[in-house]
């Protein structure tokens, strides 16, 4: 009996150490995440629902990586992105990242309506282009993708001028504007002076960039350039009325020898008119005194009542990373912002043959020389439009450069303090 006692003593012990060694070495199964404890990180971006073919690879792809996150991709029509964001915001279920404008996102960081982002997780990206996304010196927003408009000129305006290269400064276009409609009896150039943005862009590339500085000589002068070629017939009358897209029809009708654009509108130019573009090439944007260009950013942001914001920054850091902002980039006209994006050979590298890429090349190249966009305190909209009035009545003559630009500068001062 003690024998056995014993035997069965030996035998519980090694059934034991035997349960112990299996649980030890036995392979681990993946882990299961159900759906309840995913993160749903709702993603809203701005026109972008034809681009489903390169968006749902990459959320799969993120997804897999990740598979604590799920992402749900809504697109939102351009023109409805700030209401519709707003009255999220305002809600307790805003999304958790947002394609947006720096302008309204810069709104929003004001109002302590954005998740603030450690700036160190930005170093991927232009370096310029962080800075502008930032407020007193604190990051809103991860750069999404940038646009930098470039020269278009025709070559056939231009060898007729008798002008050899096209010129690089506001103040050479003001030089050729005679000399073109002396030989061709077409226009130099149609600025859309009351459009949007668009005069105050041209102010600060002579540093003429707030309120005590529009009263300047330097500030005068370049509204009396203006007002001398609408006077002389050397811009069209429309100059001080339309819009770009009106421009881009005159250029295409071959009355205009030079337009600043988009590189992506030279597929228009190419479709809509081909004997147009076979003598079309491009050059730099034009610049003032500072000598720097001007760009456009999208950027991302994330609500601070966003519900899953490490998930939302976790996904807006791998959507702007240098394989996918590529990828985008060769699919669009957009350039990345990205930095090893941007030394990809399709932005470095153009062939004479090859306008488009020409465009792109340069386009990516004025990246690296930005011009810093004005800041306002407060009534960006509105000091704007006090501003496209202001050359207009210089334009038209009804008041003097002077008077108006000295009404401006009061006006602009009681609106930022506001």
């Amino acid at each position: 009996m003690k024998n056995l006692k014993i035997v069965l003593t030996i035998l519980i012990v090694t059934l034991i150490l035997v349960s112990a060694v299996y649980v030890i070495m036995k392979p681990d199964k993946p882990a299961i995440i159900s759906d309840n404890t995913k993160q749903e990180v709702t993603f809203w971006s701005l026109q972008m629902g034809t681009f489903g073919n390169y968006m749902n690879p990459l959320i799969a792809e993120f997804e897999k990586q990740n598979p604590d996150i799920k992402i749900n991709w809504i697109d939102v029509p351009y023109s409805e992105g700030e209401k519709r964001t707003l009255a999220s915001i305002l809600s307790s279920n805003p999304p958790d990242l947002v394609n947006l404008t720096p302008d309204f996102s810069s709104i929003l960081a004001q109002k302590q309506a954005l998740e603030y982002i450690d700036c160190t997780k930005l170093t991927a990206y232009n370096t310029q282009i962080v800075e502008m996304l930032k407020q007193n010196g604190k990051c809103y927003a991860v750069p999404f993708y940038a646009t930098s408009s470039i020269t278009f000129y025709n070559k056939d305006i231009l060898k007729k001028s008798g002008i050899k290269n096209p010129p690089k400064s506001y103040d050479e276009l003001f030089k050729t504007a005679f000399q073109i409609k002396k030989q061709t009896e077409k226009f130099v150039t149609m600025p859309t002076l009351t459009e949007n943005d668009t005069f105050l862009k041209i102010l600060n590339k002579y540093d003429v960039n707030n309120a005590d500085k529009i009263t300047t000589n330097e500030s005068i002068r370049i509204f009396e350039e203006y007002k001398n070629l609408y006077k002389q017939d050397l811009i069209p009358k429309e100059s001080i009325t339309q819009n770009h897209q009106e421009a881009l029809e005159k250029y295409m009708s071959g009355q205009i020898a030079y337009i600043q654009s988009g590189a992506n509108f030279l597929n228009i130019v190419k479709e809509n008119a081909p004997q147009i573009f076979k003598v079309t090439d491009v050059s730099e944007q034009f610049t003032g005194s500072n000598d720097k260009y001007d760009v456009s950013i999208m950027n991302l942001i994330i609500p601070s009542r966003a519900k899953h914001k490490d998930g939302a920054l976790r996904f807006a850091l791998f959507l702007t990373n240098a394989k996918n902002q590529t990828e985008l980039a060769k699919l669009t006209t957009i350039l990345p912002v990205n930095n090893e994006s941007l030394k990809d050979e399709y932005f470095t590298t153009y062939t004479d043959t090859d306008t488009i890429s020409k465009a792109r090349y340069i386009s990516a190249k004025q990246l690296n020389n930005l011009i810093t966009p004005i800041e306002f305190k407060k009534n960006k909209k509105e000091i704007i439009n006090l501003l496209n009035s202001t050359i207009q009545q210089i334009v038209l003559e009804k008041t003097t450069a002077k008077k108006g630009l000295s009404d401006l500068q009061k006006n602009w001062k009681i609106l930022e303090e506001k």
